[in-house]
């Protein structure tokens, strides 16, 4: 077996694909790049050819499908100018052209015999002496051969060929001909797949997965990735355990003293906090309290919101004196805000990492996992999404707090999928009823790094901001949402004498 990274790698040029591949595609050898039609095969390969001419390597584009117009065109749609270090050949049909003075071979490809097309390209090839080659597309040959022993042969002449002359080639497959046929798998190199989803509702996801790679390691598994101006970006699947940072695990305080008595003194650096309760019961201004506290001990701190808007967020915590506009504007609070429908948990995962590499964020909140769960309706790996990137934060000294809307108002309720078992603490937020007003209680039902109160306070959002009563200690059932007053003087230490602005 080879050595991993005993061969010199020719870079993709692909974010993301390269680090996928473990360096890039190994120099002089023939691989495979597969999948439906759309899902971004002709991108990857002139983004390959346009990484080898910025280093000065020639590069060839063979086309038996498409004409070097709607080539370029599609590289001019992503801004990509294909220079004069790259050379495309047209195998096509010669009425799709207007010039008859066109200075390119041109061949009818199912009026050729296979022999003859495999010779045309190693003319062209000879002619040019290209670095780096992309053929497109496979399923053209294929039909040629008209039968898989004749095709094999064929591609073997392609792979020999192309190797005594270093090249390093990039075989296109469109899997229209034949997407069961195997053939050019146990003959070339490394095999890249393409596909792309279309869920319910919402825009397509794509994925990748390299199916095989002959001595190297690479990241196994699929990874998303998508097609935007500028190409396509592939966003490694993340594995925690490759990411390891040394901090001080202190304690990191709310700024509210009852809330921090109740959570056993603060969350600890580097662990996770889930916030639990039904639709607005303040998950999300418990989880803020984090933020406000960090940014005010000189952190930054990030936001990625799911289920409200931006600015009606800044209004409403900007009256319970938490401004997160400012915050942002001056540079110590990133928020961003998420469109479900469009994200793939890959893309989110990346943004995460991103903010917390770039942006050195101390906090993270993520509000809420309803909204993350919806970016991946079809998916049945959510936990092992969120197991990996809370991992992650937690190896990197980052203090991770997630929200979670439950159903129901009173009595049992259920999330939409349980990962209190992943977080480190969970708060646990309720209504329940007395003296005929529908009252809020906070209690902490976990806490692996520590002790915590195992009491129920009473809480009020003011415009003052959050503040939480003394235990609820002769109340029985407030859990439920239908308490029994059992004790014998007043309970609520007259916390319902201030204005509720919620």
């Amino acid at each position: 077996m080879v050595v991993p990274g005993s061969l010199k790698k020719a870079r993709t040029g692909v974010p993301g694909l390269d680090d996928i591949l473990a360096g890039g595609l190994s120099e002089g050898r023939v691989f495979l790049l597969e999948g439906n039609p759309g899902t971004g095969k002709t991108t990857i390969a002139l983004r390959f050819l346009l990484e080898g001419a910025a280093v000065g390597e020639k590069g060839l584009y063979v086309t038996l499908s498409e004409t070097e117009d709607e080539l370029r065109e599609g590289a001019s749609s992503h801004g990509l100018n294909i220079d004069a270090n790259i050379d495309i050949y047209e195998l096509v049909p010669p009425e799709s052209l207007l010039d008859a003075e066109q200075q390119q071979s041109l061949l009818y490809s199912s009026d050729l015999e296979l022999g003859e097309t495999t010779k045309a390209i190693f003319e062209t090839f000879e002619r040019v002496r290209p670095k780096r080659v992309v053929l497109d597309s496979l399923s053209e040959i294929r039909l040629l051969a008209q039968g898989s022993l004749r095709y094999r042969r064929q591609i073997l002449a392609l792979k020999h060929y192309f190797a005594k002359q270093g090249a390093t080639v990039l075989l296109l497959d469109d899997l229209t001909s034949d997407a069961l046929d195997k053939t050019v798998h146990s003959v070339v190199h490394g095999v890249i797949k393409l596909e792309e989803l279309a869920p319910n509702y919402g825009s397509e996801r794509r994925r990748l997965r390299v199916v095989k790679y002959r001595g190297q390691a690479f990241r196994g598994g699929f990874h998303d990735f998508v097609i935007k101006t500028g190409g396509v970006v592939a966003f490694p699947r993340l594995v925690a355990l490759e990411h390891r940072k040394t901090f001080r695990r202190d304690r990191l305080t709310s700024g509210i003293g009852e809330f921090d008595d109740l959570l056993g003194g603060g969350l600890e650096r580097g662990s996770s906090c889930l916030v639990l309760g039904p639709a607005g019961t303040g998950k999300t201004t418990f989880a803020l309290q984090f933020v406000a506290s960090a940014i005010a001990r000189g952190e930054t701190a990030a936001i990625f919101v799911f289920d409200e808007e931006l600015s009606l967020l800044f209004d409403r915590t900007r009256v319970i004196g938490i401004d997160l506009e400012k915050m942002r504007d001056d540079g110590k609070l990133h928020i961003e805000q998420l469109d479900a429908a469009e994200l793939s948990p890959g893309e989110f995962a990346h943004r995460v990492r991103d903010c917390v590499d770039r942006a050195n964020a101390r906090t993270v909140v993520i509000d809420s996992l309803n909204g993350y769960q919806a970016s991946m309706p079809e998916e049945n790996a959510l936990v092992l999404h969120m197991h990996e990137l809370l991992q992650y934060l937690n190896r990197q000294g980052a203090t991770t707090v997630l929200t979670v809307a439950q159903h129901g108002l009173v009595g049992d309720m259920k999330a939409p999928v349980d990962v209190t078992y992943l977080a480190d603490t969970v708060v646990l937020l309720r209504y329940f009823e007395a003296r005929g007003k529908v009252r809020r209680a906070v209690s902490v039902i976990k806490k692996r790094t520590g002790n915590h109160e195992d009491t129920i306070r009473e809480f009020r959002i003011t415009k003052q901001g959050l503040s939480l009563g003394q235990p609820l200690d002769e109340f029985q059932g407030v859990l439920r949402g239908v308490p029994t007053f059992v004790g014998k003087a007043e309970p609520l230490l007259g916390l319902g004498v201030v204005d509720d602005t919620h």
